[in-house]
């Protein structure tokens, strides 16, 4: 997936101007379905803004915790940083299949990268300063999940979907999305906003 530095400053410009919504930190969700990009823009992103990322893979608790993974996005990252404390972020092993000990977040830039299924959920909307939706077919994220994940993923492809189905018909996470980015066309811009 590759975005056009000219859709990533508008994407900075967009989060810069946004009110800070946790406390004094800005935060930037990225949410799409499974294979849509998130993490890959999540990284540029983090970079570009010298931003820490939390991704809400280590949230999840396997194949079977995306509504778990919200949860503690909110309670564990979100209203630490509103009450202006200092967030420890879950860190699930998915090759131990156990917990570890979680990390402490620094925000001293004021500015956040959330990135995963379920970041912009209705839970943690009150937190977001933007919401971005990536998108893309489903046979182009499940070939880009698959690349990713390898074997590991394939089993519970059909049940990580059904997750990401019933949470999209309960929240709608894409029509409160800010920006809506195309992840799978030659016009990935559609969506933002100019710069």
């Amino acid at each position: 997936m590759d975005v056009p530095e000219a859709d990533l400053t508008a994407l900075v410009a967009a989060l810069r101007a946004a009110p800070p919504r946790a406390g004094h930190v800005r935060v930037l969700a990225l949410d799409g379905r499974s294979g849509a990009g998130k993490t890959t823009l999540a990284g540029r992103l983090g970079r570009l803004l010298a931003a820490p990322c939390v991704s809400l893979e280590d949230l999840y608790g396997g194949w079977d915790g995306l509504a778990a993974g919200i949860e503690r996005l909110v309670a564990d990252v979100l209203v630490p940083l509103a009450a202006g404390g200092t967030p420890r972020v879950p860190r699930y092993d998915w090759t131990a299949r156990a917990w570890r000990e979680p990390r402490p977040l620094s925000v001293d830039g004021g500015l956040l990268v959330v990135e995963g299924v379920g970041a912009g959920a209705r839970a943690a909307a009150p937190y977001l300063s933007l919401l971005v939706w990536l998108e893309a077919s489903t046979a182009l994220r499940r070939s880009r999940a698959l690349a990713r994940d390898g074997d590991v993923y394939v089993g519970h492809w059909d049940t990580w979907a059904a997750q990401e189905a019933a949470l999209l018909a309960q929240d709608d996470t894409r029509s409160r999305a800010d920006i809506i980015l195309r992840t799978d066309t030659d016009s990935p811009h559609a969506g933002l906003p100019d710069a």
